[in-house]
């Protein structure tokens, strides 16, 4: 009868384990998701030009392969998830501070308008990413392999828009990224594996 008990409280504690990783990835991805989006909002509305977008951009790419690393494992233990935490309030910070500083973009410009579009297509490429996670589509390892190519997009957005215009060959160039990202996105959540 005991051995019994301690087997349901294992499996019990395990599904409330397994069920609180996912959470916890998930929380992570969808602050990727806010940040993205704020970052497109701030191009839109001409608070953040396209240099300062690609500044962030190479901040999100720090971030995304901060979780990528940490979970290679298949797991997020509390010490990466604080200093990923600290990562994404310090880019955080910097949205805000560049969102709010003399410095203006026009969002109707080509390069704007390019940076805007690619910003757009992380935006969305996280939120896939963050509904395999939600769905149990996505291991944790496989998030890990998906965060370490968001980093690529991203830094290829921030090289890109580093002299402060993204022009059209290099848009041509992010796109291919963006395109292979999201095969890997549907390939790993269409796969035999799925979260316990």
């Amino acid at each position: 009868m005991k051995a019994a008990a301690t087997v349901i409280a294992v499996a019990v504690a395990g599904l409330f384990s397994a069920g609180a990783s996912a959470q916890t990835v998930g929380s992570e991805v969808q602050r990727d998701v806010n940040q993205q989006r704020r970052i497109e909002q701030g191009l839109k509305s001409g608070s953040l030009n396209t240099r300062e977008a690609s500044q962030l951009e190479k901040g999100e790419a720090r971030i995304d392969r901060m979780e990528s690393n940490a979970m290679k494992d298949g797991k997020l233990s509390p010490a990466e998830k604080a200093r990923i935490e600290r990562a994404q309030n310090q880019e955080s910070r910097d949205i805000n501070r560049l969102e709010n500083n003399a410095a203006r973009g026009n969002p109707n410009s080509a390069s704007s308008q390019r940076m805007q579009a690619d910003v757009q297509r992380n935006v969305n490429q996280e939120r896939r990413i963050e509904q395999g996670v939600q769905s149990g589509q996505l291991t944790n390892r496989e998030v890990g392999g998906l965060e370490r190519g968001q980093a690529r997009v991203d830094r290829a957005e921030a090289r890109a828009g580093a002299d402060g215009k993204v022009g059209p060959n290099e848009q041509r160039r992010i796109q291919k990224a963006e395109n292979k990202q999201s095969k890997r996105i549907y390939h790993e959540k269409h796969d035999a594996q799925t979260r316990r």
